[in-house]
């Protein structure tokens, strides 16, 4: 699982906005709109999580989870060409 933060932070990482993250997770917009702003796991099903997840991993986000300070993200590699 990840969380709408975590959610947010990979995506600044990668200077994605939502609709990049939509073309490449193949799901919608408004579905990643109403996701993001509610704190938390993210509530969706979860083959849109697992969608969400793998593309920003392909894209370069490690997803770091929790371990006493709190879930995170950081870059697991360089960033992929735009």
């Amino acid at each position: 699982m990840i969380t709408s933060e975590q959610l947010r932070a990979a995506r600044a990482l990668l200077q994605w906005d939502q609709k990049a993250l939509a073309a490449k997770s193949k799901v919608s917009v408004a579905t990643i709109k109403r996701l993001e702003p509610i704190a938390g796991m993210l509530k969706a099903n979860q083959v849109t999580i697992e969608a969400l997840k793998r593309a920003l991993e392909t894209g370069g986000v490690e997803f770091i989870p929790e371990n006493g300070g709190g879930p995170g993200v950081r870059l697991a590699r360089p960033l992929e060409s735009k």
